[in-house]
This record gives structure tokens, sequence and C-alpha cells, in this order.
């Protein structure tokens, strides 16, 4: 199973991730990034190569 890493300290709730990830595992909860569908996740890593913070790591 994937594992999704949201560095909190460098997220500034931009919502890059949610508008970028296709089936929808990012949710804005109190001006952060939260992945709430991790079992959706397809590991395309387009969240991680546009967050431009770099805040979020895909880890298989």
């Amino acid at each position: 199973m994937v594992k999704i890493v949201v560095d909190n300290a460098k997220c500034t709730g931009c919502e890059t991730c949610v508008n970028t990830c296709p089936v929808g595992v990012y949710e804005i909860k109190e001006s952060k990034s939260v992945p709430v569908k991790l079992d959706e996740c397809l590991v395309c890593r387009a969240c991680e190569a546009q967050c431009p913070e770099g805040a979020i790591q895909v880890i298989e």
C-alpha cells in the first residue's frame, strides 16, 4: 500500500495537489493538505511533482 507524507511545515494549503490528483486523494483541512483517500492513489506522483513547496512525498 502507498504512503503519502505531507510536511505540514511546508504546506501552504494552495490546493495544487487537490486540483492535480486525478482520483481526488486530497482535501484541504485547516489550511493544510490531507490525503483522505489513500486507497484511491494511483502512484502517478503528479501531486509530488506539482507541489510548489515540495511538501508531498509519495512512498511505495
